[in-house]
């Protein structure tokens, strides 16, 4: 009779058990978590885009030990005493722009995850920002997983910028480039691009998300304990998304997108997220043979090609962050061919788009709803501020009605589902900018009672209208 199977001792099936419970899987497009794998993650619906978490089998970063005079963050102090410790160093870039974006100079310790399309530019701004914060005395390191060090040596070059107290390490081993960082000790770190670092502690492909956490988790922590700036160069999706664990967003202090169309010069700098500053601020860009250059009018470069004669065009002041920024808005209105009517917006969220539709076919009587309707805002800009409203009626019914606006009239204020126009923020910086690129009147919101009585600056006629009755009224029968 065979002897009975001796059972495992307790803790060994608790400690089995537990191990089980942490596996985990993980959506490698939207970084979301689930206990099983799935064909199709429910979060982002990728198809085959969920895989299994690695890092619970073992170390998933590599962790340095604290050099002399290395601070001890096990041990906490008071709030008091630390809000009067001394304040980080702030290094000057060299880029006005990028700096209006961050809020300030570049402080050190900073963690900076920059996204954006391939080919926009994001390889020139980082080595632009290398070049300008070796031109002040910093030392600085540029990681590069993607490109040799002849390739950056050339585009240095054809840029013009120095590259004076700036080394290279063309690396994607995430062990290699730590020891790097610690022997160096640079103020500036700029890894080119996260997905393409791994570490050899993990059994995962590169570019998994397994890979792109850890890695990204042992970086800011060196960069956190060793007082050094660093930024992260991050690929973009089709959807215009971080690829990779959107989990990055929450692990460092700002998030920077470079946006703008391949076929024009512009580019525009967006935070999503900033510690240090307004998340509100733009950077605007203009691509030249020498890199990225700062855009000295921009809302004379948006106006530059502007056919003012033709109906559906409006010129809106906009406000980008703290900026005013002058942009024109297209609309065009035409008759269907099909059963269902187009409706196409680039630029202005479309279900707003629909909402000042009913507006007008409520409040003005003209029917819009079997046409098909096309909006845009010239230069890729994107507009989410409610004070475009006006100016998106005044381009619908421009369009529709076959008639243009005069050429030196803008267009400013929000609808309300009653038709009424509400007043808006930084009205004096709006017509300002109107009034500096010789624009002579502005059709405004009337001021409510507890509104300031924003008087417009000279040259510039403000006329004030109720609601979109008086608005096209303004517009059309003067």
């Amino acid at each position: 009779m065979p002897a009975a199977r001796q059972k495992p001792p307790l803790d060994t099936i608790n400690r089995q058990r537990m191990a089980r419970s942490r596996k985990i899987f993980l959506c490698r497009q939207c970084g979301a978590e689930f206990p099983k794998w799935m064909g199709r993650c429910p979060e982002c619906g990728e198809w085959n885009t969920v895989e299994e978490d690695l890092s619970a089998y073992g170390p998933s970063v590599v962790r340095l030990h604290h050099g002399p005079g290395g601070e001890d963050s096990g041990q906490s102090r008071p709030l008091l005493e630390a809000a009067q410790a001394e304040e980080p160093l702030r290094m000057a870039t060299g880029l006005p722009e990028l700096e209006r974006v961050l809020g300030g100079t570049l402080p050190a310790g900073a963690v900076i995850l920059l996204g954006g399309d391939p080919g926009i530019g994001k390889s020139t701004l980082v080595l632009q920002l290398l070049s300008g914060l070796g031109a002040a005395g910093y030392q600085a390191l540029y990681i590069s997983g993607e490109e040799s060090a002849s390739q950056i040596k050339l585009r240095a070059q054809r840029l013009g910028c120095p590259v004076e107290g700036v080394s290279l390490l063309a690396e994607v081993d995430l062990e290699r480039m730590l020891a790097e960082i610690q022997r160096a000790r640079p103020r500036l770190v700029v890894v080119d691009s996260i997905q393409t670092v791994r570490s050899g502690q993990l059994d995962a492909a590169t570019g998994n998300v397994s890979q792109v956490r850890a890695c990204a988790a042992s970086l800011i922590e060196a960069a956190k304990r060793l007082d050094v700036a660093l930024v992260l160069v991050g690929h973009v999706t089709r959807e215009g998304t971080l690829a990779g664990p959107r989990s990055l967003e929450h692990m460092v202090d700002v998030v920077l997108y470079l946006e703008g169309l391949e076929e024009r010069p512009q580019r525009l700098l967006r935070s999503v997220k900033n510690r240090f500053g307004s998340s509100n601020e733009v950077g605007l860009f203009e691509m030249t043979p020498r890199g990225l250059a700062t855009l000295e009018n921009p809302s004379s470069l948006f106006l530059g090609q502007r056919n003012s004669s033709a109906p559906g065009t409006v010129v809106f002041p906009g406000i980008e962050g703290t900026r005013p920024l002058l942009v024109e808005i297209q609309a065009l209105v035409g008759e269907n061919s099909t059963a269902t009517p187009r409706r196409t917006a680039v630029g202005v969220e479309p279900n707003r788009v629909a909402m000042l539709q009913a507006v007008i076919e409520k409040h003005l009587g003209d029917v819009l709803s079997g046409l098909d309707i096309y909006l845009n805002v010239v230069g890729g800009l994107r507009l989410s501020e409610p004070a475009v409203d006006a100016a998106v009626v005044a381009a619908l019914l421009s369009s529709f009605r076959n008639r243009p606006i005069d050429h030196d009239t803008v267009v400013l204020g929000e609808v309300g589902l009653t038709g009424e126009l509400r007043p808006v923020r930084f009205m004096q910086e709006r017509l300002a900018e109107a009034a500096r690129l010789g624009f002579k009147k502005a059709l405004l919101p009337e001021a409510g009672p507890a509104a300031p009585d924003n008087r417009p600056p000279p040259g510039l006629e403000a006329d004030r209208v109720k609601n979109v009755t008086q608005l096209a009224a303004a517009l059309f029968d003067s």
